[in-house]
């Protein structure tokens, strides 16, 4: 699963126009301190869909709380690594 969450994490490095902010699971993706505006939000979904599909399964980030500040699943790259796991756990 490490593995796996590098992979989200550089996902959402590629996506920094500052590539010099370290992202770890504590990094924002949502508010005014993430390094990503909505467009590169999608574009970060998107690649995930990609991803999951890879693996083998859909990945599901249209939820109602998906931009929930306080629920959401991208409040954190952690937030996001960890949902997607755990879809990536429940659709096998």
């Amino acid at each position: 699963m490490a593995e796996l969450k590098q992979k989200i994490y550089a996902s959402v490095l590629d996506l920094l126009d500052d590539k010099s902010i370290p992202v770890t699971g504590e990094t924002p993706l949502i508010g005014g301190s993430s390094g990503l505006d909505s467009m590169k939000l999608v574009d970060l979904c998107l690649r995930l869909e990609d991803l999951a599909s890879e693996i083998g399964f859909e990945f599901d980030w249209t939820s109602e709380t998906a931009m929930s500040r306080s629920r959401s699943m991208f409040r954190t790259a952690g937030s996001l690594a960890s949902e997607f796991i755990a879809q990536m756990e429940r659709n096998k």
